[in-house]
């Protein structure tokens, strides 16, 4: 039963150690800037919240 409760123990601290360091690794990760390359206009959006033209 001890063996069981140190191999969970274990297990759980190799799973943490694994979350981290992936995290550490792409959790924050490198964000290319967002670039428009074409023309664009607001020719659709409403003047009203769209919340407001429900009621």
């Amino acid at each position: 039963m001890e063996l069981l409760g140190i191999a969970l123990i274990v297990l759980i601290i190799v799973g943490l150690a694994a979350t981290i360091s992936a995290l550490r690794k792409d959790g924050l990760g490198h964000t290319p800037p967002v670039r428009s390359e074409e023309y664009w206009m607001a020719r659709d959006l409403p003047s009203v919240n769209y919340t407001l033209r429900i009621f």
